[in-house]
């Protein structure tokens, strides 16, 4: 790429926004060149507007630290400076979904992290290694917004990300039924344990709205497009737990699958270390290779060792072995701040860059 895409970061000074910022310095791709957040940081200097507030464990980068932080009341001189955003805004869901389209409406394509838009069927829902053919819903997304290069695009529920992609290679044996149990650090709650201290040594049996996220998002994401939009598929059946754990980065997963064809152990374990994926065959920059590893240690996945692999973007997979009520159960494991947000966003972002659909204004 000659020339690098200009992005603005809409959150910025929350927990997912930092860890785009973060991600953005030096990006072969893209260079971060605006910021926008609250009023409280308007007008303010990032490092000024986060100080004491900065989360992630990376330092700031120096390029942000003087750079002005736009409110998001002004929103025109913030989108004049970008050829497209990622946004990780806290507000209620209605909300987010009006301030999005009037983003892609003035032709300013949109990558979120937000929920707001994932149930929207025009609006894909991107795991590049998973089903990057959803990208072509945007024209469709396009012709309903009336724009010619605005789009919305959204990266999934950080919980199924550590599943999902261990189950896709399997998918041509027939999966008929999940059943997991997703068990989720606080920092995807946007929390430290500095500031959640009621977390320490505890667990909590109940996320909003997630178990619902958990079950219907792969549907979605195994979906396919017909009639302008995307159509959720009906099967797998998923029944999902989701707990809150005193873990700071990772979101552990053990999961049970019926399939309608019963594979081998050899046969799974031999889908997982052949499958690749786009985003390694497109080369994006932001691509782990190996996506998908398999960990023979019965001690293994574990957040403190593994959540790291191929840079927070990788999955690691464990303790696959037969079920005496499904066929097959086993653990997995993703960064939930990196591959389950921002890094699956950047991600996202270079696939659609690739395939044509950000480019510079």
């Amino acid at each position: 790429m000659n020339q690098k895409l200009r992005v603005g970061v809409i959150g910025a000074t929350g927990f997912v926004g930092q860890r785009f910022i973060a991600l953005l310095d030096n990006h072969p791709w893209f260079s971060c060149v605006a910021v926008a957040a609250s009023p409280r940081s308007a007008g303010k200097p990032y490092s000024v507007a986060v100080e004491g507030r900065w989360k992630i464990d990376a330092l700031m980068p120096e390029y942000v630290k003087n750079m002005i932080v736009f409110g998001l009341d002004d929103l025109d001189a913030f989108l004049d400076n970008v050829d497209f955003v990622f946004c990780a805004v806290d507000m209620p869901k209605e909300q987010i979904r009006e301030f999005e389209e009037i983003i892609a409406r003035r032709e300013v394509p949109v990558i979120s992290n937000n929920s707001a838009h994932r149930k929207t069927p025009d609006v894909p829902m991107i795991i590049p290694e998973i089903n990057p053919e959803h990208s072509e819903i945007i024209y469709a997304q396009r012709k309903r917004l009336g724009t010619s290069r605005g789009f919305i695009a959204v990266k999934p529920n950080c919980s199924i990300q550590s599943y999902v992609p261990a189950l896709h290679p399997l998918k041509d044996f027939g999966i008929g039924k999940i059943f997991v149990s997703t068990y989720q650090a606080i920092s995807g709650a946007g929390k430290t344990f500095s500031d959640w201290p009621e977390m320490i040594e505890n667990v909590i049996p109940y996320i909003g709205g997630e178990e619902e996220k958990s079950e219907q998002e792969p549907l979605k994401i195994w979906g396919k497009i017909g009639n302008g939009m995307i159509e959720n598929t009906v099967s797998p059946v998923i029944s999902a737990q989701c707990y809150r754990v005193a873990v700071s980065e990772g979101h552990t997963a053990s999961v049970s699958v019926l399939f309608d064809k019963k594979p081998s152990k050899e046969e799974i374990l031999a889908r997982w270390s052949e499958f690749v994926g786009e985003a390694v065959h497109r080369d994006l920059p932001s691509a782990p290779n190996p996506f998908l590893k398999y960990l023979d240690d019965d001690n293994r996945p574990q957040p403190k060792l593994d959540a790291c692999f191929g840079k927070g973007m990788g999955i690691t997979i464990g303790r696959l072995r037969e079920d005496k009520i499904f066929d097959y159960k086993f653990a997995c494991l993703s960064h939930n701040t990196l591959r389950g947000a921002a890094g699956g966003g950047v991600l996202t972002a270079e696939l659609l860059t690739k395939y044509g659909f950000i480019s510079s204004r």
